[in-house]
């Protein structure tokens, strides 16, 4: 028997590559955004790409964010399918038109006589010191829009899965990769985001959950940076003698409503973990779910934990107050338990 070497990479070579394959083996599809090509982007999404496929292929644009998501809707129509990247998710206020008037409705208000395959990627996260319009998450506003679908990995193995998925989805995506977790040489990503890639091409499919660690006394429904952080906090909890069931969501459009569902079943509590904010977000439409469909099997209340209302603040010491944390997910359990 031959065992597959271990390959592990880090979440922005893991995104690069599945980007590469997907050009590869389809000539319509093509990136462009600020700085993605011959610098790679500046989170390293798209390096090594421009070396590869040249200039017609990788394009770097004019910093007018709604000018080149409005090119990419047009292309789109046309048989293009085009991956877009805008730098920091804090900045689609510029293009927001473009984006929940247009590209997530068109499909719908020209009766199906058009598609819009595109991907647009973006840079999420707090935790580094870049202050109120840098360091949002934000994915809910999106959420909140029918149209779009929504894509957040945790780790290097579902980045690139899911990065191929939404290239080929003949529906608007869209790819929020969290800061932290990227491997970028001036923020250290999480060790746990760094892992086995196989070399070829593979798919993570849209709207199925991961339950990354199975347990049996508190389910923790989590996303993205949290999920290192929740798998943290298991490990703390374990050594108390607790059992803590992690669900990765990896999307959210859409849903896996039935994996949230079986595991608070199972386990009688739930605590929903969040990096975007807590009011009108991820947090409060999980709970409700929840609510509607497994009430009766709740023991506790359903704890959640987010950004509180208030803009990220640049002193490092508020910046981590804000964001959830290890100790604050492991004191959730502790609380649910009670």
């Amino acid at each position: 028997m031959i065992s597959t070497p271990i390959r592990k990479l880090t979440m922005a070579r893991a995104i690069s590559e599945g980007i590469a394959q997907e050009m590869e083996r389809d000539p319509s599809v093509m990136v462009w955004g600020e700085d993605v090509g011959i610098y790679g982007g500046i989170f390293g999404a798209t390096q090594g790409l421009f070396q590869r496929y040249g200039p017609e292929r990788v394009m770097d644009t004019p910093i007018s964010e709604s000018a080149f998501i409005g090119a990419a809707i047009g292309a789109s129509t046309e048989g293009i399918r085009p991956i877009v990247e805008l730098m920091f998710v804090d900045f689609f206020g510029v293009a927001m038109d473009q984006i929940y008037n247009h590209l997530a409705k068109n499909h719908y208000m020209s009766g199906g006589s058009f598609r819009h395959p595109v991907v647009i990627m973006t840079a999420i996260g707090a935790g580094y010191s870049d202050a109120a319009q840098h360091s949002q998450t934000l994915y809910g506003l999106f959420a909140h829009v029918p149209g779009l679908k929504i894509v957040i990995p945790s780790n290097a193995y579902d980045a690139k899965g899911l990065m191929i998925s939404a290239i080929r989805d003949d529906n608007p995506v869209m790819y929020f990769f969290h800061k932290g977790l990227l491997g970028l040489g001036w923020m250290p990503s999480d060790d746990l985001a760094e892992v086995h890639v196989p070399e070829d091409s593979y798919t993570v499919p849209l709207g199925q959950a991961n339950v990354v660690a199975e347990g049996t006394d508190v389910s923790i429904i989590t996303i993205g940076a949290m999920v290192p952080k929740a798998l943290r906090a298991r490990q703390k909890m374990k050594d108390e003698g607790v059992s803590a069931e992690i669900i990765d969501l990896r999307t959210l459009v859409p849903l896996d409503h039935e994996t949230i569902i079986n595991s608070v079943k199972k386990t009688h509590h739930a605590i929903i973990v969040d990096e975007d904010y807590r009011s009108f977000g991820m947090t409060g439409e999980i709970a409700a779910i929840i609510a509607e469909e497994a009430l009766d099997y709740l023991e506790a209340p359903i704890l959640r934990l987010g950004i509180p209302d208030v803009p990220i603040p640049y002193s490092r010491v508020l910046e981590h107050a804000v964001i959830p944390s290890v100790e604050k997910i492991a004191e959730a359990i502790r609380q649910s338990l009670r």
